[in-house]
């Protein structure tokens, strides 16, 4: 039976719904906390993300792909997609998007970094990867309602240091979460168990490195371009493919 449109995208809406209002308790509660209490909430949020950015990255022993170790095909594929996002310049093209929206509706202060810190760090992870490839392949949007769960959570500190940009992340949610779990209903048949598929987890640990640079951005340590290495998660499976093929 075909799963209909709210099934295989269910656990999307539920997740721009979450932000949403994450950044509206967010905005709330700015007027109301200190300075030093909202900095402290973003640099949990800091802390917490380079853990999570550590453990997925971990994925890359699991991510053999024939005879090329998973640290090398995640390294070939970070490299690779850095010098392609540089070359297409995406995160100037990222930043140019929040600028446009801050523009169009108003928007002060660190508006566009809000934007592409939340767009990344809720786009970016083995959640919404294998969330939803759930979702759309199956109906089950457990997983992305955790998530969402998650990222409203993060919302709040977000926005309590960015403001409002944080809450059109959920633009970025809607196209790329919403997409995935699209595509993955119209190649059920094709598409092994996201959990298990070591393609998957050589794409789990390549977000993993790129998660890490989020954390490192929110902690104020350094200025990574995360953006410029989107291409890897579209690198890594390519990757992955060749060296099975030629493995």
């Amino acid at each position: 039976m075909a799963l209909s449109f709210w099934a295989k995208t269910s656990g999307t809406w539920i997740n721009i719904l979450t932000v949403l209002i994450g950044t509206g308790t967010g905005l709330l509660l700015h007027r109301r906390l200190p300075d030093r209490l909202l900095k402290i909430l973003t640099q949990g949020i800091g802390l917490l993300t380079i853990w999570i950015g550590v453990s997925m990255a971990g994925s890359l022993n699991q991510a053999q792909a024939g005879q090329l170790p998973g640290a090398i095909a995640g390294l070939l594929s970070i490299t690779i997609g850095g010098v392609l996002g540089e070359w297409w310049q995406l995160e100037q093209k990222l930043t140019a998007i929040g600028d446009w929206l801050k523009f169009k509706f108003k928007g002060k202060g660190k508006f566009t970094e809000g934007f592409v810190a939340a767009s990344l760090l809720f786009c970016i992870g083995p959640m919404t990867l294998i969330g939803s490839l759930n979702n759309g392949l199956t109906g089950d949007n457990a997983l992305l309602t955790l998530k969402a769960t998650m990222d409203g959570i993060a919302a709040i500190a977000l926005t309590g240091s960015y403001g409002i940009g944080v809450g059109f992340s959920t633009l970025v949610i809607m196209v790329f979460q919403g997409g995935v779990s699209l595509a993955a209903g119209l190649l059920s048949s094709s598409i092994a168990d996201p959990a298990t598929n070591p393609a998957i987890a050589l794409l789990t640990g390549v977000g993993g490195l790129m998660i890490l640079g989020i954390g490192i951005n929110l902690l104020g340590i350094g200025a990574i371009a995360v953006a410029s290495f989107l291409p890897a998660l579209v690198v890594a499976p390519l990757i992955f493919w060749l060296a099975s093929w030629f493995g």
